[in-house]
């Protein structure tokens, strides 16, 4: 969808409905967005005159200069978020947990839009309900309780209870929210596009650079049948490492659940935003939890599928002391080689290794120039050195962060979306506990278990199948080389086994020592004939112009003309 939009084949193909376009338009311009909003965004609407902000960004900036830059878009930006709806207001709470792209004052703009979820009855949602299950809501449910029991921009929550007697979370969507979804997303590639052509400051914030991302995201989100399923995979993959079953999952009920509605098993327990109840229902919940998060990261160091969304309204206390994990929508996904590199750069970190914690992390992350090397190598190391080996009691790994990400931006470096996700749900896990008083020492556990991976990683079974593969992709190269050698001796055999060597992206810079040259060569032939005409004065003095011989004349006329050559040849060149 974002692709079309980019390159440019055909906007009526994504922007679906012209007047959402004029009405999103008009709120960015109302809010002080009209200074960078194009000719190719209003041309798209025919008969549409933008309108002016009584104030623009960039006077406000001048006129206060205490408000920074980021501050000001996130501010503005929250306002047209909150007029413009559900979608809008989602990306916003996405944007605000973008730590490593944006600066604190605009993650703190975003952070309030958290709270703007626009509220709707069950009255509204009963005939979507229905149209999912595909029959009338009492022909599944003895009962369904009509007070939203959770609220989000996507999807509103009931409780209920089946036919057969079990109780039950009913997770709907919001009606219309799909297509509205689709045609804003396409809408704001396209305008955040066109805005950082005419505006460094808009493109620093690299706001495109992440709507992609955020849009596959949400797209993900939209579909309960995505998430359903990553329930199930993540039962799975627990349950290998969870000797003791202290770990529950919510039963899925997949004969009632759809893409657009989720029915699954309602936890009776303590969620643990209530963390007083919780340690007084549990006297060995630290215990508890500890051995819980070893399997965690267990999971995530080996198969590399975690939560990343584990805060303390996701997690509950059940009745007989287990865990209880929901919400499953945000998940995060490491690739075996992502592991790899983690599991590298941890370790060089405990050794303070931060040369190969450099190079190895430049494996993975994104950036459009390659850095000095020395220079990040050293920033690195004046970041992390003081925090490495501290307790966690003793680290604010928030702040952390928040010094590693200013330290990558410097060097316009920035971490994938899912490296980010691993670090916000380290800090996540630890805010957990300290919350609930108790000393989680995420970066120690992670030590443990990274020694064991590193021998696993080394061991004949995994040696054996990385051998394989590298034999396969060999044998696949030997079998493809024979073929391309005789397809390029054809070539050159027909071009007279003559080579042609094309140069390009060096056009400017030859043109510019070509023009150098022609200036030093006019400047060098003025000179001499300068020095021609002087050797030829006679000895006796001169007292008027008419004296002089006209061979020096005209030799100091020649040198005139080399010299006036020359300028006029800089400045045709510049």
């Amino acid at each position: 969808m974002v692709d079309i939009v980019r390159t440019g084949i055909g906007l009526s193909k994504t922007i679906r409905n012209v007047s959402r376009l004029r009405e999103i338009v008009i709120v960015f311009a109302k809010h002080g967005f009209d200074e960078f909003i194009t000719k190719n965004v209003t041309s798209l609407i025919p008969g549409f005159v933008l309108p002016k902000s009584t104030r623009g960004i960039r006077s406000e900036l001048e006129e206060n200069q205490i408000r920074d830059w980021n501050q000001i878009i996130g501010r503005r930006l929250k306002f047209c978020f909150e007029e413009l709806g559900p979608s809008f207001i989602k990306f916003g709470q996405l944007l605000s947990s973008r730590e490593d792209l944006f600066e604190q004052s605009f993650i703190d703009e975003m952070k309030s839009l958290r709270d703007k979820v626009k509220p709707l009855t069950f009255d509204e949602l009963k005939d979507e309900m229905e149209k999912s299950l595909g029959k009338k809501l009492d022909e599944v449910f003895s009962e369904v309780e009509p007070g939203p029991i959770g609220m989000a921009s996507i999807g509103i929550v009931f409780k209920g209870k089946l036919k057969s007697g079990e109780s039950v979370v009913i997770k709907v969507r919001r009606p219309g929210i799909k297509k509205l979804v689709e045609t804003d997303f396409s809408i704001l590639s396209f305008l955040a596009s066109q805005m950082e052509k005419v505006s460094e400051e808009l493109r620093f914030l690299g706001i495109s650079r992440i709507v992609d991302d955020l849009g596959s995201s949400l797209v993900n989100e939209l579909n309960f049948n995505i998430e359903a399923l990553n329930c199930e995979r993540f039962e799975k993959i627990i349950q290998k490492y969870d000797k003791k079953k202290s770990i529950v999952f919510p039963k899925i009920y997949k004969e009632f659940s759809s893409s657009s509605l989720l029915v699954m098993e309602y936890f009776e327990g303590t969620p643990f935003t209530n963390n007083i109840e919780v340690k007084e229902k549990c006297e060995n919940l630290a215990e508890i939890l500890a051995e819980d998060l070893q399997i965690f990261l267990k999971a995530f160091l080996k198969d590399g599928f975690f939560h990343a969304d584990l805060h303390a309204g996701n997690i509950f206390l059940l009745d007989d002391n287990k865990i209880g994990l929901i919400d499953f929508g945000l998940m995060g996904t490491l690739s075996r080689r992502s592991r790899v590199n983690f599991v590298a750069i941890v370790y060089a970190i405990i050794n303070f290794n931060y040369e190969n914690l450099v190079y190895e992390f430049l494996d993975v992350a994104e950036y459009d120039t390659i850095p000095d090397i020395d220079h990040l190598v050293h920033d690195v190391r004046v970041a992390l050195n003081p925090y490495v080996g501290l307790t966690a009691q003793q680290t604010d790994f928030s702040e952390v962060l928040k010094i590693t990400l200013t330290t990558l931006r410097k060097h316009e470096i920035y971490l994938p979306r899912d490296w980010y996700t691993i670090f916000r749900s380290f800090i996540t896990l630890d805010g957990l506990g300290r919350a609930l008083g108790f000393d989680f020492d995420v970066f120690s556990m992670l030590e443990e278990d990274i020694y064991q991976v590193m021998q696993e990683s080394f061991n004949k079974e995994e040696l054996i199948e990385e051998g394989l593969w590298t034999a396969r992709d060999f044998l696949t190269f030997s079998r493809a080389l024979p073929r391309h050698i005789k397809w390029y001796l054809k070539d050159w055999s027909r071009n007279g086994y003559a080579h042609k060597l094309i140069l390009s992206g060096h056009e400017s810079h030859l043109n510019n020592i070509n023009q150098s040259l022609k200036f030093l060569g006019f400047i060098i032939l003025g000179s001499v004939f300068i020095a021609c005409g002087t050797i030829l004065l006679p000895e006796a003095p001169i007292l008027s112009f008419s004296e002089l011989p006209p061979v020096v004349i005209i030799f100091w006329l020649f040198g005139l003309i080399s010299i006036v050559l020359s300028v006029i040849n800089i400045r045709k060149s510049s």
